[in-house]
């Protein structure tokens, strides 16, 4: 149930759709799967099994994104093009040209692509109305953005706001780092980035090994700063925090797991109680990283 990276962003305070509204704008973008001439097709689906496109409780609601892709390579698609170019060489005895291949590849794309495979991917978004949280479970800006892509599709007016903290993820990391002081609540552990903003993009990587003071004071004086950072928050979850306030790794640790409720006998009651920890757990830690940060910067 956990969300195991963070791609966050900001909700309009004054953006308060009604559940009826929040569903209503769902259902005008239902996942269909893609036919046979399309390589990609998107859409919400239920992040539940009761077929709802909005799982709500108490303040948050959940919602999913269904991507389907074709996997069409472009070595098959080349690969097929050569051997009916061959077969039109021998027929009008010369190779065809440039135009003619292009041609050619976008033919053969074509009668392939309805015996492609397809590939489905979900892509879960957390929306905390207490406090104004946009969360999309995803590792890479790709992802995360075919689910604002959507959302602006899907919400009018779009909620989305920019986040900006007064204090940079860079500086204030480097500053835990060579003060040994992180914020009240976190720790440091053994893995650390530190990158030169300079051309040459050198950076050097600390993986399961304690960060030296003294050596990373030198790193920053050759211009490098810090770009990632694994901290463990209030000895309950465990979490890297990037330069551009992105949260990866997200793990619970095993005092979170030794306090939860005992299984529930029922899949959906599991499902409630798991939500209900992680959305719990996750907006204090949010709440204490934006402290730590000295607060959102007003645009």
């Amino acid at each position: 149930m956990w969300f195991k990276n963070l791609k966050l962003f900001r909700l309009a305070p004054e953006w308060q759709p009604s559940l009826e509204a929040f569903e209503s704008a769902l259902e005008k973008h239902p996942f269909q799967p893609a036919g046979r001439q399309s390589m990609q097709s998107l859409g919400w689906v239920s992040p539940t099994e009761d077929g709802t496109l909005a799982y709500v409780q108490e303040g948050q609601r959940l919602i999913s994104l269904r991507t389907e892709k074709k996997l069409l390579p472009s070595t098959v698609i080349n690969q097929v093009a050569r051997e009916k170019a061959q077969e039109i060489e021998a027929q009008q005895g010369y190779k065809p040209g440039r135009k003619q291949m292009k041609e050619i590849k976008e033919q053969v794309a074509d009668e392939l692509l309805p015996r492609a495979f397809s590939l489905c991917r979900d892509t879960r978004v957390w929306f905390d109305m207490r406090n104004h949280w946009l969360v999309i479970d995803a590792a890479s800006a790709a992802k995360s953005d075919e689910v604002l892509g959507l959302l602006a599709k899907t919400m009018d007016p779009f909620p989305i706001l920019p986040l900006a903290t007064q204090m940079a993820p860079s500086t204030a990391m480097t500053d835990w780092v060579l003060s040994e002081a992180p914020p009240a609540g976190f720790t440091v552990d053994q893995e650390a980035e530190l990158r030169s903003s300079g051309e040459s993009r050198a950076a050097v990587r600390y993986v399961r090994q304690s960060l030296d003071p003294e050596e990373i004071q030198r790193h920053v004086q050759a211009g490098k700063q810090c770009t990632r950072l694994a901290l463990t928050w209030a000895d309950k979850v465990s979490f890297v925090m990037t330069d551009t306030l992105d949260i990866k790794r997200v793990a619970p640790l095993d005092v979170l797991q030794e306090n939860a409720p005992p299984a529930a006998p029922d899949a959906r009651e599991q499902f409630d109680a798991d939500f209900t920890l992680m959305t719990g757990e996750l907006s204090k830690l949010l709440d204490n990283m934006v402290t730590a940060l000295g607060g959102f910067h007003k645009l």
